[in-house]
């Protein structure tokens, strides 16, 4: 959490001016330099207490919709949710401590879903549920194969 500087002036620019000292023309192509890291994590990176993890994902949204890259978007923040949750991969036993990590990992991501993504992301958290990745599973980005099949890249 930051103290609020990170809202202050112009935090755009501020934020882009970040992205551009560390190569990359657009926040997209950064974080997805990085595609396990956390909202916040990225945040840091980019200035920490001057960047915040809110400001990183509202500037991705933009991103992922001005170029129609938003079911992309929404897979790559699973990602960034099931490491953060669940850092050994999805658990071989579903007891109740690890229902716990997966409802907190499918719960954060639906939080952080657009809304022309809600009902796909709601039928993809409970196809996980029906049917889970084998134990260890941890995808390494959006183009996960099983990704993939439960987000299609068709733009809705």
């Amino acid at each position: 959490m930051t103290d609020g500087r990170a809202w202050r002036g112009n935090w755009r620019v501020r934020l882009y001016e970040r992205v551009r000292e560390r190569g990359y023309d657009s926040l997209t192509a950064f974080a997805e330099a990085r595609p396990t890291a956390s909202l916040v994590a990225l945040a840091e990176e980019l200035g920490k207490d001057e960047v915040a993890g809110a400001q990183v994902f509202g500037v991705l949204v933009d991103e992922a919709d001005r170029s129609h890259r938003l079911t992309r978007l929404v897979r790559g923040q699973l990602v960034r949710e099931l490491w953060e949750s669940l850092p050994d991969g999805w658990p071989a036993v579903m007891d109740e401590a690890n229902r716990f990590k997966v409802a907190l990992a499918l719960g954060s991501w639906s939080a952080y879903t657009p809304e022309t993504h809600k009902e796909r992301v709601k039928q993809a958290r409970a196809a996980l549920r029906a049917t889970p990745p084998p134990p260890g599973w941890r995808p390494l980005g959006p183009d996960d194969e099983l990704l993939r099949t439960l987000l299609p890249d068709e733009e809705v």
